[in-house]
């Protein structure tokens, strides 16, 4: 059993000056990750090195699971912690993990070596070699291979010495947390969640805004984005969901505006209140899942004419890309089960026979006119009675 984990990072590491900030944050993202897995765990940093150590019983693969979804870290390596660090020791040590991890099976090696302590009597390719000859001395199923080898056998001396040979890929990215925060329009479908995942990885903190209709969403459709917060927050951390009662806005917007303006038009109003509550929280601009071309309301068209209303960035991870790619990072994510769920979302529920597809904002525009007598008091009642869910 490992008691000790060595998490490497990519980017983090050509961050100058600022580097412990985005190491901290990702110390921080891990310890939250770790929090419900059975275990003690440390968490330590030493010389661009983060060590994730545990005490007593704990669940490995758990473990593995959880760090596996920390954005930040590149790759997760199993390692054996040894304190004395004496040669003999350390060959011996060595020995014993590649019997337990590697068996008796016939494979090619190449030792890697790492001195980070300088006082230590060998320098680094000094260790390799005479590591090297000890393993060929000692296991007859090991031949050396430097160019191509089967096994890289890792060994790190430092004060303490690491001896590790599995690398489990990381998903990479930035900490959450490390560049700000953004307002998410979560729906039930699955470009959404998707899209916050997407920014989440570039160390974004994510709060969400759902807009239900009922009785014409039911229950089972807002629990089912209620769902897909959860989901998504194993990689982001906790997510606040603004679910804002969308109803009658849109029944005043259906009864005054041209129906084919109603996708665009509701759609402006979405993105208001998702903007006005994004302002409240400290966000720095709007997410949302919106794909070129994969819908009317995402024509070059309709984009322009949605941002038009607002005044922060709206940032659209997937605006090139294949409902293909949407869906296969959705199933990576375990969000695209939810996602299919059949419970209608308060967009395709009012959505007309044959909506605009490259609609004129001033057109839009005088459209809306038409609904200054009442349409704010609306806005203010859905914003003052939003119902907040804390999704972790």
């Amino acid at each position: 059993m490992f008691r000790a984990f060595l998490i490497k990072y990519g980017e983090i590491g050509i961050k100058g000056k600022n580097r412990y900030i985005f190491e901290n944050a990702l110390c921080d993202q891990i310890r939250f990750a770790l929090k419900d897995v059975d275990g003690e765990f440390e968490v330590t940093k030493e010389q661009g090195r983060i060590y994730v150590e545990v005490e007593g019983d704990y669940d490995y693969e758990e473990t593995i699971e959880a760090l596996s979804r920390v954005f930040g870290i590149t790759a997760i390596c199993p390692v054996r912690l040894v304190d004395n660090s004496e040669w003999d020791n350390l060959t011996k040590e060595v020995a014993d993990y590649v019997k337990n991890v590697h068996g008796t099976e016939e494979f090619t090696f190449k030792v890697e070596a790492k001195r980070a302590n300088k006082s230590y009597p060998l320098n680094s390719p000094e260790i390799c070699r005479e590591m090297g000859a000890f393993l060929l001395d000692n296991f007859d199923n090991m031949k050396v291979d430097v160019h191509n080898p089967d096994v890289h056998i890792n060994i790190e001396v430092r004060s303490r010495a690491y001896i590790y040979s599995t690398i489990i890929p990381g998903p990479g990215g930035m900490p959450v947390g490390s560049n700000g925060k953004a307002m998410l329009l979560l729906s039930g479908g699955i470009d959404s969640p998707v899209a916050g995942y997407m920014v989440a990885k570039r160390g974004v903190t994510i709060e969400a805004t759902y807009f239900h209709a009922p009785p014409y969403t039911s229950e089972r459709a807002k629990q089912k984005v209620i769902d897909l917060a959860k989901i998504v927050s194993r990689y982001t951390g906790p997510i606040k969901l603004n679910i804002i009662n969308f109803t009658d806005i849109q029944l005043y917007i259906y009864e005054q505006c041209p129906h084919d303006e109603l996708t665009i038009i509701m759609r402006r109003y979405m993105m208001k209140i998702s903007e006005t509550i994004a302002k409240e929280s400290g966000c720095l601009g709007l997410i949302t899942g919106e794909s070129i071309g994969q819908v009317a309301s995402q024509t070059m068209q309709s984009l322009n004419a949605t941002n038009e209303v607002c005044t922060m960035p709206v940032y659209r991870p997937l605006i090139a890309f294949d409902k293909n790619d949407i869906i296969a990072i959705s199933e990576k994510i375990d969000t695209y089960e939810t996602s299919i769920l059949p419970f209608e979302d308060c967009c395709t529920i009012f959505v007309a026979k044959h909506p605009v597809t490259k609609p004129n904002v001033n057109a839009i525009r005088r459209s809306e006119y038409k609904l200054e007598e009442k349409i704010q008091e609306l806005v203010n009642t859905a914003l003052e009675t939003r119902e907040v869910v804390i999704c972790e």
